[in-house]
């Protein structure tokens, strides 16, 4: 038995933040965010529209892909960083929101990686027979932790999310995954304050500690390694070749990571997927939203292998080898 992407789906607000608009908010330019990180512009939800909003609109846009109902479900797996609140899990208000109920419903925090987390925790729940099929989404409301006094992270962060169904088939579709973490580097990229070690007050609040914080230099020499290894591993653990890739789905936190990254591994850099001049980085949604925007854009064809690969705060890093099913 295998296990497949039956659909993909994508759920982007209306709001639009672009270079321009930044300039006005803080001390930046266009071509200084363009040049450092290759963003143009950015998506932001609107007041009163959190993580799980985003979230079942992505589902929803992936049961219409896979041609489903959203009641033939068996779980819902949500990668988020952004949550409603710290409880209940983001993924039980999505179930809520799509009118189901008696669902496995969970959340996953591995940051950018959550996405590829739920993928294999989804191939795993599937592969044992347990459940059949369900949903992995990735919602992110990241202009909620973001400090738009830091020039440094404000030009980066978007909101967004991205799903995939997942099923049981006869077909070999998710082949496997490789997953890591090292929290000594917990400071590279955190949020210092909100959680029990830290518990909000005006101290925190009046210090900006809530917002997210990020070591920008050392953070992303890191990314290309793990990056790399990531990719290297999952090939290696399942005997294929850089050649056999057809598509590299990568996180979306900057251009000139992207390019080193194919650069190291010697890939062409045409192979790897790249939107993030529209969206910039949304945590664990970067991933799913690339992937059902190349889907739809008819840039992964049926018996393709590609590729999904990520890092972030944790640290983690992750890389999921899928060989496409869908289509003719």
């Amino acid at each position: 038995m295998g296990v497949v992407i039956e659909g993909t789906g994508s759920y982007l607000p209306e709001i639009v933040l672009t270079n321009k608009d930044m300039e006005m908010i803080v001390d930046t330019s266009d071509e200084w965010i363009t040049t450092r990180t290759g963003i143009k512009e950015r998506r932001v939800a609107p007041k009163g529209m959190a993580s799980s909003d985003l979230g079942k609109e992505a589902i929803l846009d992936a049961c219409k892909d896979a041609k489903i109902s959203s009641e033939e479900l068996d779980f819902i797996l949500c990668a988020t960083i952004t949550p409603d609140k710290f409880f209940p899990s983001t993924a039980c208000l999505i179930e809520h929101k799509l009118g189901l109920k008696g669902k496995v419903a969970f959340d996953i925090s591995a940051a950018c990686s959550g996405f590829l987390y739920g993928l294999e925790i989804a191939r795993n729940l599937i592969e044992t027979n347990t459940y059949k099929k369900g949903a992995v989404v990735a919602a992110e409301c990241m202009s909620r932790i973001t400090d738009y006094t830091d020039r440094s992270t404000c030009v980066l962060l978007g909101d967004g999310a991205g799903a995939a169904i997942v099923s049981s088939s006869e077909e070999e579709g998710i082949i496997g995954s490789f997953l890591a973490s090292d929290g000594g580097y917990e400071e590279l990229l955190h949020a210092p304050a909100g959680g029990s070690r830290l518990p909000s007050s005006f101290y925190t609040v009046e210090n900006r500690l809530n917002f997210m914080k990020m070591e920008g230099q050392p953070l992303f020499k890191i990314a290309i390694i793990t990056m790399c290894e990531a990719i290297n591993k999952v090939l290696d653990k399942y005997g294929m070749k850089k050649e056999d890739i057809s598509l590299v789905i990568p996180h979306q936190a900057n251009l000139r990571i992207i390019l080193g990254v194919a650069k190291n591994l010697k890939m062409p850099a045409e192979k790897f997927f790249i939107n993030i001049e529209k969206y910039g980085n949304m945590s664990a949604a970067c991933v799913p939203i690339a992937l059902d925007h190349a889907h739809r854009k008819g840039l992964i064809k049926k018996g393709d292998y590609i590729l999904t690969v990520s890092f972030g705060g944790g640290l983690t890093w992750a890389s999921n080898l899928i060989k496409w099913t869908k289509g003719d």
